[in-house]
């Protein structure tokens, strides 16, 4: 799999043989065998091409990491010390990536900092009906 994402297009089995083949010596029909186990699984869809197909990957490799993560998560008893436990291990580059996707996540409107002392419901509401601020303070 990490040759039909690295090229992020269709290949074919002789592709992957010869640039597998940079690094060990491995057999045409190895790579064959691999690559039609992928199909039958599911991972990649094939279009023949003459008499050989050409091999697809069906997601990318980071929805495939993602639902890795979800599974796992999902299977702990407490999701909440899964995650706690998740972000100790992570580097401080991971920790920036998190925050980055969260940012992503949320949206432009909640990426805002807060207001030194000012509620979050009182933020949200202010984002959502912006005179209600002054309302509310002469209320």
């Amino acid at each position: 799999m990490t040759r039909v994402w690295k090229w992020n297009r269709p290949v074919t089995v002789r592709e992957v043989l010869e640039d597998l083949q940079q690094e060990r010596t491995i057999a045409y029909t190895t790579v064959m065998t691999v690559l039609d186990n992928l199909h039958q699984k599911g991972w990649v869809r094939r279009e023949a091409e003459g008499r050989a197909y050409r091999y697809e990957a069906v997601s990318t490799r980071a929805a495939y990491a993602a639902a890795l993560m979800n599974d796992a998560w999902s299977q702990s008893d407490n999701p909440a010390a899964a995650l706690v436990a998740f972000f100790g291990m992570m580097s401080e580059e991971q920790r920036q990536a998190l925050q980055d996707a969260v940012r992503i996540v949320q949206g432009p409107e909640t990426r805002q900092a807060p207001e030194a002392g000012e509620p979050r419901a009182a933020q949200a509401e202010q984002r959502e009906n912006p005179g209600s601020a002054e309302d509310a303070g002469g209320r």
